[in-house]
C-alpha cells in the first residue's frame, strides 16, 4: 500500500487512493439501502480503504451516519475527512453558511454521526462570501485546540483565499476536481500548493465515470443523477465530442496492462507525490480495481508522451451549470 503525506506544516499520512462517499447516498444512482452501504464501507476498510471522504451535506447527514456505523470498533484504522459550509434546513441545503457558530454546530453534529471524538481532516466545503477566510480559519483553529479537529482544508476556493487561510492556520489539503479531462488545477493550484506545502485531494478523478468508458454516448441520465444537468453530460454532442479522451485512456490502459480507471488514477498520482484521488464507488469489484491503481507506474518518457498527446485533445462542455458555478469562488 503506497501512501502520501498531505501538508508540510500539519502533515497527514494517507493512502495514495481514497474512497469518496457521496455515491453512497445516491449521487449517481437510486439511493442504495443504508444497511448495504454500512456493510460495503466495513468491507472496504477490510480491503484496504483507509482514507474515507464524506460531508454533512451528503444526504444530508446519511453518509456520515453510514461511516459512523461501519467503523465501530475499527475507527483507529481509518482517516476520516468530512466537510462543513452549507446551511441545512429541514433536510435540505438552502445556501452557504460558514459563520463560526455554524462551523461549531456542524462539527458537533459530524462527530456525533461519525461516532468519534475527532475529525482527521475537516474541509470548508465551499467559500462563504459573507465570512472572511481568516474568520473561518480562526473558528477551525479553536476546534483544533480542543482536539476535535486534527487537520483542516478547503474545497473549490481561490488562490487568494488559500493564502489568507493558510496564514492563520496551516492548511493540510485543498480538495478540488482534477482529472485527465479537467486540468485547470495544473496552472491555477499546483504551483501555489507546492510553494505552501499543501496537499491536493482530487474528487471526480474518473470524470464522474466518463473516463472509464462505461457511459454510452447516447446516455440520458435520470433527473436524480447529478450529471443530468451538467453540460458535459446533458448535451449528447458533448458526450460524442469527448469520445477522443475515452479512446486515449483506453489505448494507454491497454499499453500499461491495466483498466481505464486504473490508468486515469495512476496518471493523477504520478503528477505529484502529494496528490491523492478519491474515486467514489459502491461496488466491491470497483473498489478493488481503484485501490490497485497505485501499483501502476510510468517512466519519465511515458509521462512526457502521455501528456503531449493529452495536450492535443480538446474537451467540449463546461463541467458545471450556471447555478453550480455560482457556488465556486473565483
Amino acid at each position: 500500500m503506497k501512501t502520501a503525506i498531505l501538508g508540510i506544516k500539519s502533515p497527514l499520512k494517507v493512502r495514495r487512493v481514497g474512497l469518496g462517499c457521496w455515491g453512497m447516498v445516491g449521487a449517481y444512482q437510486p439511493v442504495p439501502e443504508k444497511k448495504d452501504m454500512i456493510r460495503f464501507t466495513r468491507k472496504a476498510v477490510e480491503q484496504g480503504a483507509t482514507f474515507l471522504d464524506t460531508a454533512e451535506v451528503y444526504g444530508p447527514y446519511t453518509s456520515e451516519e453510514i461511516i459512523g456505523e461501519a467503523l465501530e470498533g475499527i475507527r483507529d484504522q481509518v482517516v476520516i475527512a468530512t466537510k462543513f459550509g452549507f446551511n441545512i434546513q429541514n433536510g435540505q441545503s438552502v445556501g452557504l453558511d460558514s459563520r463560526p457558530e455554524t462551523i461549531r454546530k456542524a462539527v458537533e453534529g459530524s462527530l456525533r454521526r461519525l461516532k468519534t471524538d475527532h475529525i482527521d481532516l475537516l474541509y470548508q466545503h465551499r467559500a462563504d462570501p459573507k465570512v472572511p477566510a481568516e474568520e473561518v480559519a480562526g473558528a477551525v483553529s479553536r476546534l483544533v485546540e480542543e482536539g476535535k479537529v486534527l487537520h483542516w482544508g478547503m474545497s473549490e476556493v481561490s488562490v487568494r483565499t488559500i493564502r489568507k487561510a493558510h496564514a492563520v492556520l496551516p492548511l493540510t489539503a485543498i480538495q478540488n476536481e482534477y482529472s485527465l479531462w479537467l486540468r485547470d488545477a495544473e496552472k491555477e493550484y499546483l504551483p501555489v500548493l507546492e510553494e505552501l506545502g499543501i496537499g491536493l485531494v482530487c474528487f471526480s478523478p474518473l470524470g464522474r465515470g466518463y473516463l472509464t468508458g462505461k457511459i454510452p454516448y447516447d446516455t440520458e441520465f435520470n433527473k436524480n443523477d447529478v450529471r443530468s444537468d451538467m453540460p458535459r453530460f446533458e448535451k449528447p454532442e458533448a458526450l460524442e465530442a469527448n469520445r477522443k479522451i475515452v479512446e486515449f485512456v483506453q489505448k494507454w490502459a491497454k499499453e500499461k496492462g491495466c483498466t481505464p480507471a486504473q490508468f486515469a488514477l495512476a496518471w493523477l498520482i504520478a503528477q505529484r507525490p502529494w496528490i491523492v484521488p478519491i474515486p467514489g464507488t459502491t461496488k466491491q469489484n470497483r473498489l478493488e480495481e481503484n485501490l490497485a491503481s497505485d501499483q501502476v507506474t510510468f517512466t519519465d518518457e511515458e509521462m512526457q508522451k502521455i501528456n503531449k498527446e493529452l495536450d492535443r485533445i480538446q474537451i467540449v462542455g463546461a463541467r458545471y451549470n450556471a447555478q453550480q458555478e455560482s457556488l465556486l469562488e473565483k
